[in-house]
């Protein structure tokens, strides 16, 4: 029995270390209704394109924005390591994708330079009852917005 109980234990332990992380691959439409987005604006985009794959992240983004159609593609490594993406006209995007301790939830944090002004961005993505969630504050010299978008998945 003493055998069968420390077995167990050591199943457990290796089950928690061995856990996986969470996967956000995948094709993902914006549930407006279940969202709570910007009053003033938002940038979330109406479909998320996910690819996850071993230490990468590549996301491809379609927001509709001010009556203009945008289509945006990210890569992220998913160790903590610097990545750099395309900003706003021209500017470099430099982020940072960090998992949490039960790798259920990544945060990717963004510094965008504009003008003689950063913008910090700080996405946290989750899934939550077979939807992908992102809680999103964005803060800068003209304020902050903070948002929560919730994807169904196609």
């Amino acid at each position: 029995m003493k055998k069968s109980i420390i077995l167990l234990s050591a199943l457990l332990v290796a089950m928690v270390f061995t856990a996986s992380a969470a996967d956000f691959s995948g094709n993902w439409k914006l549930n407006k209704s279940k969202s709570k987005l910007g009053e003033q604006f938002s940038m979330a985009p109406s479909i998320l394109i996910a690819a996850q794959s071993g230490n990468d992240l590549n996301l491809e983004k379609h927001i509709s924005f001010q009556d203009q159609e945008m289509t945006t593609k990210e890569k992220y490594t998913l160790d903590g390591k610097e990545s750099i993406n395309p900003g706003f006209q021209d500017s470099q995007k430099k982020s940072t994708a960090v998992w949490s301790g039960d790798k259920n939830s990544l945060t990717i944090t963004s510094k965008i330079p504009m003008g003689d002004n950063d913008m910090t961005t700080v996405e946290v993505y989750k899934i939550v009852d077979g939807n992908l969630v992102i809680d999103s504050k964005m803060s800068s010299s003209f304020g902050e917005n903070n948002e929560t978008m919730v994807f169904d998945k196609q």
